[in-house]
């Protein structure tokens, strides 16, 4: 019987206080149940990230293992139950970095019958080819060990993640919603501060406030639509009282005196925000150009664009040093894709985190909305008549954190361009 590979990453399972719980342990433990359940001679690849071990900020070592292991007693039973069946790897990712760190870990995951592989990079033989597969934080200056193994030897992402992602799990739960433990679920990371400045205002702010800044801000285009009414009357283009005082605000009494109110506090606001737009702009522009000689992207099509390039330089240099690697498997960006590279393929295996889509409102000034899904996937390969098969499969799991109101009011259909789809199977000749 062929071997057959399950390859997973990044399910971020763990961290202090809200991080404690897993949206998805129901289908984390169906699946690996399963695999085990078939008769396969197979095995589960957990390519990193499989922990949020930088998320605990209170322990240090084998401390963050027994508390992740205290707060997911279930998940670690199922890896027990279908260890006995196949095999189970786990390599380390950044987020979880501390597992190649300490020898004794070892042996605390094989009691689980989960094989742990303290390095940064594995190989697999597949026909007679052979699969490299690897968490890829490597290739990203932010989350590189500079000495792979120290535990002393951090990069600059654990601080940003135990200081930010970690007390955000610490103190996610006083808020309105407990919507701030979802920030490890922001990509690119770039789009944190609107992603907070959306939470704040659709979930944080005081109803009271917002529902007074609601009227202003949904009136903004039409604010603009009035004050070039207005300039034309005041070039005597038009005939005068249309915009402003016409009959159609006099028809509806206390309502359109409250409109003609709002609408003349926009006109106002609008002016003054134009009249600083001019030297605002050219700070903009000298700032942007300052930035690209730093070679800093802000743009998120371009960040996610430039990361996956990254990745796909790797994989063309491993291809070359070994021309028995028929693919290049990865996570740490979590955005599932496969991508032919001549006749190799270079595949990412995505996340099992919530995941947001930024959608702008209907209308108005309102900030965007984040709308959740989830995009539970795996990739399997496998031999098959003188051929590898790629199969991509995904299991549907609804958001758990229902949008608001408001946010379905206001949300558009407008969404963001879709990449190709991944199919459910791809066929590799191993001529």
């Amino acid at each position: 019987m062929p071997k057959q590979y399950y390859f997973v990453s990044d399910l971020h399972i763990g961290g202090d206080e809200a991080l404690g719980v897993c949206d998805f342990q129901d289908e984390l433990i169906a699946f690996v149940d399963g695999i085990a359940s078939r008769e396969e001679d197979a095995e589960l690849i957990i390519i990193g990230d499989a922990f949020g071990l930088w998320e605990f900020t209170g322990v240090e070592g084998a401390e963050k293992i027994e508390k992740l292991i205290g707060q997911f007693p279930e998940i670690f039973e199922a890896f027990r139950r279908a260890g006995e069946k196949i095999k189970i790897t786990v390599l380390p990712g950044n987020h979880d970095y501390e597992l190649a760190c300490y020898p004794e870990f070892v042996d605390i995951f094989k009691a689980f019958n989960i094989v742990l592989e303290q390095t940064p990079a594995i190989t697999r033989k597949i026909g007679d080819k052979k699969l490299w597969i690897e968490h890829g934080n490597q290739y990203d200056t932010t989350n590189r060990m500079p000495d792979y193994g120290s535990p002393h030897a951090m990069p600059i992402g654990y601080f940003i993640t135990s200081n930010m992602v970690g007390k955000a799990g610490q103190i996610s739960e006083q808020g309105r919603f407990n919507w701030l433990k979802d920030i490890q679920s922001v990509y690119p990371t770039e789009l944190i501060p609107d992603w907070i400045l959306s939470n704040y205002f659709y979930r944080e702010m005081s109803p009271v406030l917002r529902w007074v800044l609601l009227p202003f801000l949904l009136l903004s285009g039409v604010t603009l639509f009035v004050l070039g009414g207005a300039a034309l009357e005041y070039f005597k283009i038009t005939d005068d009282n249309i915009f402003l005082n016409n009959r159609i605000f006099d028809a509806l009494g206390v309502v359109g005196s409250l409109l003609q109110i709002i609408l003349t506090i926009n006109a106002i606001a609008l002016l003054v925000f134009l009249a600083l737009a001019i030297p605002v702009g050219f700070v903009l522009r000298d700032l942007k150009k300052t930035m690209k000689r730093f070679d800093i992207e802000m743009d998120p099509a371009k960040l996610t664009g430039s990361k996956n390039n990254s990745y796909t330089e790797a994989a063309t240099k491993i291809f070359e040093n070994d021309t028995g690697i028929i693919a290049f498997i990865y996570g740490h960006t979590h955005t599932p894709s496969i991508k032919q590279e001549g006749d190799r393929y270079v595949i990412n295996t995505g996340t099992w985190l919530k995941r947001f889509e930024r959608v702008s409102p209907r209308f108005g000034l309102l900030p965007a909305i984040y709308v959740p899904h989830y995009n539970l996937n795996y990739f399997c390969l496998i031999t098959e008549k003188g051929q590898i098969v790629i199969e991509y499969h995904k299991t549907d799991k609804p958001a758990t954190s229902a949008l608001s109101l408001l946010q379905r009011m206001m949300v558009s259909r407008r969404r963001r361009k879709k990449a190709a789809p991944i199919p459910s199977k791809t066929l590799v000749g191993l001529s």
